[in-house]
C-alpha cells in the first residue's frame, strides 16, 4: 500500500470537514466526486448556483454541502467576525463584505475560524500569496511557531531512497531566500509534518551544493548556521549538513562523503537553502522521475490550510484534501 493509501485509509476513519472555495475552476468538481465517493471528508463547496452549475457540468457532488455566500444565513456572522479580527487594522463592515464576497477563500478561512470547517484546500486558480493571505489574517499561525512554511510530500515510484520513496521536500513554495534562522525552523517544522503523515522518525538532511566543508561560499555557510541552529532547536532530531543531495540520500556516497554522519545516505526530509532550488527540485522529481508531489503544504498555521499548484490535476486536489483532514485530526 503506497503513502497516499494510507492517508486515505486515515482519512476516512475521522472524516473532516473541508472548504474547497474554487467553484470557478472544474478540477474542484472533479475532485469533489472522486472525495465524496470514496469518503474521504465532508465537503463544503462555496459558489453562487451560476458558478456551481456551470462548472460542476458532469460530476456528481451530491453529498455536498454547497453554500451561496451571498444567501448563506451565517454571511453576517462571518462578516462581524471578520471585522472584529481586523478591527486593528481598520476594517469595516462594508469592506469585509465585498471582501469575503469576491474572494471566497476568506469565506472559507472565516468558516474555519468560526469552527464551521476543520481545513481548506485553495491555489488550483489562485496564488500562493492569495491562498495564505487570507488564513494568516484570519486564522494566524500555531502558538510557538516562529515561521510559517510549504512543503511537498513527494512519492517517487520505484524508489529505494528515502522512506521507500517517501519525502518530504521543503521550503518549495513560500519563503524564498530564509535566513539560518529560518531555515533552521523549515527543517524542525518539517520533521514533525514527516512524522505526522508518513509515520516514521524523519532524518532531516540540510542541503547544499558543499558536503562537510567541500566548498566556500556565503551560501554554504547560511546552510552550516541553519544546521548548528536546528540542532539547538530539537536535539533529539536526525538531522545533519551542508550536504549534497547524493550524499544525503544514496549510503554509498553519505558513507563516502560525511563517514560520520548518521543521517547521510537516509535522509527522508531534505531542506532546500531557497525556494529557487525548492521548486526547481521538487519538480525535476515529479516531471522526470514521474513522482506525486502532493503539495505546497502549509506548516506553522493554527488550522490547516494547504495550497495546490495552479498545474495541479483533480487527482492532486484529491490528495491534498485527504492529507489536510490527516492534519486536522492531529490538531
Amino acid at each position: 500500500m503506497g503513502f497516499i493509501d494510507i492517508i486515505k485509509e486515515k482519512a476516512k476513519a475521522d472524516k473532516k470537514t473541508i472548504v474547497l472555495p474554487e467553484s470557478m475552476d472544474k478540477r474542484t468538481f472533479a475532485a469533489a466526486e472522486k472525495i465524496l465517493k470514496e469518503g474521504l471528508a465532508n465537503l463544503v463547496i462555496i459558489g453562487t448556483p451560476e458558478e456551481v452549475e456551470e462548472n460542476s457540468k458532469g460530476y456528481d457532488i451530491t453529498g455536498a454541502t454547497v453554500i451561496n455566500p451571498f444567501t448563506y444565513e451565517k454571511t453576517q456572522e462571518y462578516i462581524d467576525l471578520f471585522v472584529e479580527l481586523r478591527k486593528s487594522k481598520g476594517m469595516t463592515p462594508e469592506q469585509a463584505k465585498e471582501t469575503i464576497l469576491k474572494d471566497y477563500a476568506y469565506y472559507g478561512c472565516l468558516m474555519i475560524k468560526n469552527g464551521d470547517a476543520d481545513g481548506m484546500v485553495s491555489g488550483a486558480c489562485h496564488s500562493t500569496a492569495n491562498t495564505l493571505r487570507p488564513c494568516l489574517q484570519i486564522i494566524k499561525t500555531k502558538p510557538g511557531t516562529k515561521l510559517v512554511s510549504a512543503f511537498f510530500l513527494m512519492e517517487v515510484p520505484d524508489c529505494q531512497y528515502g522512506e521507500n520513496g517517501t519525502f518530504v521536500f521543503a521550503d518549495c513554495g513560500l519563503n524564498q531566500n530564509p535566513n539560518p534562522e529560518e531555515l533552521a525552523a523549515i527543517a524542525v517544522s518539517s520533521a514533525e509534518s514527516f512524522r505526522m503523515l508518513v509515520g516514521k522518525e524523519p532524518k532531516v538532511a540540510m542541503l547544499s551544493h558543499s558536503s562537510m566543508g567541500s566548498a566556500k561560499h556565503d551560501d554554504v555557510t547560511k546552510v552550516v548556521e541553519a544546521t548548528k541552529l536546528a540542532k539547538e532547536m530539537a536535539p533529539e532530531l536526525a538531522l545533519d549538513g551542508e550536504l549534497q543531495l547524493d550524499a544525503a540520500i544514496v549510503p554509498e556516497i553519505g558513507a563516502s562523503k560525511a563517514p560520520e554522519s548518521k543521517v547521510a545516505g537516509q535522509a527522508n526530509v531534505l531542506v532546500f537553502p531557497d525556494l529557487d532550488a525548492g521548486n526547481i527540485g521538487y519538480k525535476l522529481v515529479q516531471r522526470l522521475a514521474k513522482a506525486e508531489a502532493y503539495g505546497p503544504m502549509c506548516q506553522g498555521i493554527a488550522k490547516p490550510v494547504n495550497d495546490l499548484s495552479r498545474g495541479c490535476s483533480a487527482d492532486d486536489i484529491v490528495g491534498v484534501v485527504a492529507i489536510t483532514a490527516v492534519q486536522c485530526q492531529n490538531q
